[in-house]
């Protein structure tokens, strides 16, 4: 399996790059964003004491899609503004016999390289030639886990501005609900690029994963077929979107199988 190579912490990259992290020139880099706001999920004094190491991203990608439920994602913007989003919705994604990978047939590529290297690599691709998503390897080769949504619980005044800036015209104002509840919308809302690919979330200072306040029930994880995929045959209907019951974040809720889960009690 790739490893890749030690990067440079972004206080030692900024002495000799004059460019802001993944912002660059984004308008909204220059001024010093407003204070990070708290929800109630973050009243204590923040840390880095709570972030997951290697370990929690070294298994099998079903189970590191649900592992995934319920953990806070963050996002060091390079003002030092944090942003944060609980995961609420995943796919799993299992490498050469999964049609609807990125690997299938066991294909390594530069692009998708990131799906090959160790657990807990940034594997970030752009569609549309303009929209990006955000995966992360698991173990297996080519299996990796997509991040469908986020909660927003720090900072929502700074997604919204960073979502406005993708926007043309006039566009409404978006509602906290909107700002992170789909793969390239949690991508905007985080300025996330392609310069994250290949990162590791283990070890990068301006994106991690920390342990969330509670961990989702059993009861309340729906397990449901993933978005998007039809051209992939019967890999279409496998049963490898995960996502919190109830929570008004989820990108598309399977009332069907909802329903199901209910009768069964």
């Amino acid at each position: 399996m790739l490893r890749k190579k030690p990067r440079l912490s972004e206080s030692k990259a900024s002495q000799s790059q004059p460019k802001l992290d993944s912002l660059g020139d984004h308008p909204l880099a220059s001024p010093r964003s407003p204070a990070p706001e708290y929800s109630i999920y973050f009243t204590h004094q923040k840390s880095n004491s709570s972030r997951l190491g290697p370990e929690f991203f070294d298994q099998p990608a079903i189970a590191l899609a649900q592992a995934f439920l319920g953990q806070i994602l963050v996002r060091r913007l390079p003002d030092g503004t944090e942003l944060r989003g609980r995961v609420v919705e995943t796919e799993a994604y299992l490498g050469a016999e999964d049609e609807a990978a990125h690997s299938r047939g066991g294909r390594q590529t530069p692009r998708n390289k990131g799906m090959f290297m160790k657990p807990g690599t940034l594997y970030v691709y752009i569609i549309y030639g303009m929209y990006f998503c955000m995966n992360v390897s698991s173990q297996g080769e080519g299996a990796c886990i997509l991040l469908r949504s986020l909660e927003p619980v720090e900072g929502l005044e700074m997604m919204r501005q960073l979502r406005n800036a993708h926007r043309k015209g006039a566009a409404r104002a978006l509602k906290d609900r909107e700002l992170c509840n789909g793969p390239s919308k949690l991508c905007q809302a985080l300025a996330i690029d392609k310069s994250f690919d290949q990162r590791d979330l283990a070890e990068e200072e301006s994106i991690w994963l920390e342990q969330g306040p509670e961990k989702p029930g059993e009861h309340t994880v729906v397990t449901a077929t993933r978005i998007g995929i039809n051209y992939a045959g019967e890999w279409a209907l496998k049963p490898l979107r995960f996502y919190i019951r109830g929570n008004p974040y989820v990108s598309v809720v399977d009332r069907k199988v909802e329903q199901e889960m209910q009768a069964s009690g």
